[in-house]
């Protein structure tokens, strides 16, 4: 990065702009058919009804809310490398910070899909939303549903315009250097940008501001997630654990996923230069903090249960760690707390191959630590008569779920190609000024 100047910078970025080869269009291509096998499984559970998920007393959720708090947890790491760091100016964020916004964008919005899909009737959805109307019918503020809404909303909206107000620089790049259509769309998004000092100033306050807006809801918006189990007087639920364990383990996921992303980004678009093997390195390392957080809080649930004293609290873990659920439960607990711990050996968190594995696993971790939340206490209870045992995902769930990853992974496909995938900006105020004379 020292060594760079300002027009290589731009080249080395705008790069991604070329014309995209067959394995890009075959990526594309894979990623359209899951979004079209999702929609098929979505309209077909629309015509039959939600009974054709299969899920029934007493587990009534199943995958769906499984994968709504996956992806809201995913979305977490992008404001916390893009808002948090940013206010500590940690100098490693710059690289990561683009994309990790743009994850959040889009992770948000497939998360937001979710309560849409579960609620079965989605033509009523806005019978969820506070407005006057000539029903005089209010939402039940109690409601978890309606505090998924609200936090979804909020997130998705703060997240949106500190995203786009990063880019607004870089587009104005983008306008100049294309022509026709292209150079009209950039020119329209660039919002008037020429870069001179009062414009620089008043994005500086601007982007500042909504760094300290996004910061808090890191914690607010998952904290509202966990509530909707911590409100309910459930077996292995009803605990004030929950909302930092919840937070810790959403930038655990999300800082998985920015590995998961960002490693091929460099290979396929060279930016050895820019996203360096050190900025890998210093995701690991965060990666093992917050891998210690989830070890001592699967341990501090344990001891809660036992130290109780309550029959229940003690049964539901008992039965999670050796009942039909064992499998999903060990793979979680070494998946989060053992996997990352790998990171501690520098050989293997500077090896691109092992830290795709190790990120791989954890976000397969982090979905099975949803999975048995989600699935086990209701089905376990405490009265013995109503227990039941959820079978696994119907063939609809798994479409609506392959769905989901394929258009994640579809939109962040199209963002690699049509916006800049690193602030250039940012970049630019990392490297030394040009000598008089020099670019």
């Amino acid at each position: 990065m020292k060594e760079m100047r300002y027009h290589e910078v731009n080249d080395t970025v705008l790069a991604g702009f070329s014309r995209p080869n067959k394995a890009y269009y075959v990526m594309l291509a894979m990623a359209f058919m899951g979004i079209l096998v999702g929609v098929f499984a979505w309209g077909w559970q629309i015509a039959t009804g939600i009974g054709a998920t299969g899920d029934n007393h007493p587990v009534m959720w199943g995958t769906y809310l499984i994968n709504f708090v996956f992806w809201v947890g995913i979305a977490h790491s992008g404001t916390l490398i893009s808002a948090i760091l940013y206010l500590f100016k940690a100098p490693w964020r710059t690289p990561l910070a683009r994309s990790a916004e743009a994850m959040t964008v889009f992770a948000v919005s497939v998360a937001g899909l979710f309560p849409l899909i579960h609620l079965g009737r989605v033509w009523i959805v806005y019978w969820i939303l506070p407005y006057p109307n000539q029903r005089n019918l209010w939402p039940n503020f109690q409601s978890p549903l309606v505090f998924d809404v609200i936090a979804i909303s909020t997130y998705l909206t703060v997240s949106s315009i500190f995203w786009y107000t990063g880019l607004i620089p870089d587009l104005a790049i983008l306008r100049e250097k294309f022509q026709g259509l292209r150079k009209k769309i950039y020119g329209f998004l660039s919002l008037g940008w020429t870069g001179n000092s009062r414009q620089w100033g008043h994005y500086g306050w601007v982007y500042l501001l909504f760094a300290a807006l996004a910061t808090p809801l890191v914690i607010s918006v998952h904290s509202v997630v966990s509530w909707d189990f911590a409100l309910g007087i459930v077996p292995g639920w009803h605990s004030t654990i929950f909302a930092p364990y919840f937070v810790a383990g959403a930038i655990h996921s999300g800082l998985a996923m920015v590995l998961i992303l960002l490693i091929p980004l460099r290979i396929l678009y060279r930016f050895e230069n820019i996203l360096t093997m050190e900025i890998f390195e210093n995701v690991a390392k965060t990666i093992v903090f917050t891998g210690l957080i989830m070890l001592y809080s699967y341990l501090t649930e344990m001891f809660i249960a036992w130290y109780s004293a309550n029959e229940a609290e003690r049964e539901i873990f008992h039965w999670r760690a050796v009942g039909p659920y064992a499998f999903g439960y060990w793979l979680m607990f070494i998946c989060n707390a053992v996997a990352p711990l790998f990171f501690y050996i520098k050989k293997l968190r500077t090896n691109l191959v092992s830290l795709i594995i190790i990120s791989v696993l954890i976000n397969l971790g982090m979905w099975f630590e949803r999975y048995i939340i989600i699935l086990s206490s209701p089905a376990h209870e405490y009265d013995p008569y109503s227990w039941g045992l959820y079978l696994g995902p119907s063939i609809v769930e798994i479409g609506i779920m392959l769905g989901s990853f394929s258009m994640f992974f579809f939109l962040f496909l199209l963002f690699t190609k049509l916006l800049p995938t690193v602030s250039m900006t940012e970049l630019k105020e990392d490297l030394p000024a040009p000598h008089r004379g020099g670019r």
